[in-house]
């Protein structure tokens, strides 16, 4: 069937009301770890409902288990590569709970190598799950906001790495710059058939999660973020203040924006940054990596762990980027007050100069006026007197 198109003006989507956290039903994919798994965690202390999509039963029952103490959960073992089973978990909130506010697209899977390395059978494998579970998601969840009456929140993980690729990383790479396309078109698209659904996306810089541990390693090194890092909390803190709030992009430390802009505004630059700065950082070069077939890619790895075993690096407590987006007018206020205080001193010290310094400046300004008014006349002016000061000396 070919869609009918209008010239209808767009909605504006940012300007939708979303209920609060404790009002709502929150579907997440990946929910038995790292970011999926902080995630749901947070959402049920703050009385949101839950429906946690995985691959590994024994872990989300257990999850299931610990999160029916503070709020109602419900669990489905699926695998968001596989698109009937996407949709059984669109079918599970609205049997349970009658629908859902707010759907999570955050399960993935990581691959380290070079892109000459790493077999066809294994990247497409990747693609599948992060790009086109993420497109199941999506779907399902489009389908069921079209029929809603309230507005609802479509949140996609992406990551600076589909803002910008890193060498050893293309394949996820890659699979993250079609999910920013894709969801940068699905808004478009559902603004102009003015469907109530707020789709945000989240741009996470490196966290500390099992992802290097997780991930098929085609280089002989454990696959490990050594550097700075950000707590899987900010983004869990991000997901859940943009299921309340209408956002289109949330980025998630100050690291993740800045190299975001460097690849924009200078990608040879970041090139040959890239190549010379984030080789060693993607690897701890005290341990043997570990066989592919033993990876998330090929359904290993889901142990309700929120942190990386493999890391090496060091951990913010928190993303201030994430902390602005929430509370403008706290970083705002400061701002304020130091620009009162710097104006006030400026116009403080303008009042002691001394009466040569403000005849001095009037005679200035006069000079200025007379360029503006007469310019060949102050030009002549200027050059006389140039000449009487130089004959003077």
């Amino acid at each position: 069937m070919q869609h009918e198109l209008t010239d209808r003006k767009p909605l504006d989507s940012l300007s939708l009301k979303l209920k609060k956290l404790k009002d709502q039903v929150i579907v997440i994919t990946g929910a038995t770890s790292g970011i999926g798994l902080v995630t749901a965690r947070m959402a049920a202390d703050k009385g949101a409902k839950l429906v946690l999509g995985g691959r590994e039963k024994a872990a989300l029952e257990t999850l299931t288990d610990e999160l029916s103490e503070k709020t109602e959960v419900v669990y489905l073992e699926m695998d968001v590569s596989k698109e009937e089973e996407v949709k059984q978990l669109a079918e599970k909130a609205v049997e349970t709970f009658g629908g859902f506010d707010t759907w999570v697209n955050n399960a993935a899977v990581a691959i380290y190598g070079h892109l000459t390395d790493v077999p066809i059978v294994d990247a497409r494998e990747l693609f599948e799950i992060n790009y086109w579970g993420t497109v199941y998601g999506s779907l399902a969840a489009i389908d069921h906001f079209r029929e809603k009456e309230t507005a609802g929140a479509l949140i996609n993980m992406g990551s600076v790495l589909g803002n910008r690729t890193f060498p050893i990383q293309g394949t996820y790479s890659s699979s993250k710059f079609a999910v920013h396309s894709f969801t940068d078109a699905l808004r478009m698209e559902a603004e102009k058939e003015h469907l109530p659904v707020v789709v945000t996306q989240i741009h996470p810089a490196r966290i500390d999660t099992p992802y290097a541990e997780h991930a098929a390693s085609y280089i002989d090194k454990a696959p490990s973020h050594d550097g700075m890092m950000y707590p899987p909390e900010s983004v869990a803190e991000s997901i859940l203040y943009t299921a309340e709030h209408p956002v289109r992009d949330m980025y998630v430390g100050g690291q993740s924006k800045m190299i975001s802009l460097m690849g924009a505004l200078m990608p040879r630059f970041t090139d040959r940054y890239l190549e010379k700065s984030i080789y060693d950082t993607n690897y701890d070069e005290s341990k043997d990596a570990e066989s592919p077939l033993q990876s998330s890619l090929y359904g290993e790895g889901e142990q309700l762990k929120e942190r990386g075993g493999n890391n090496i690096g060091w951990t913010r407590k928190g993303s201030l980027l994430v902390k602005v987006k929430k509370h403008p007018l706290l970083f705002l206020i400061p701002i304020m007050i130091i620009g009162v205080t710097s104006l006030s001193f400026l116009l403080f010290s303008g009042n002691n100069k001394s009466k040569a310094q403000k005849l001095k400046e009037a005679y200035r300004m006069k000079k200025t006026k007379m360029m503006f008014k007469h310019p060949k006349k102050a030009w002549k002016y200027g050059k006389m007197k140039r000449k009487i000061r130089h004959l003077s000396h």
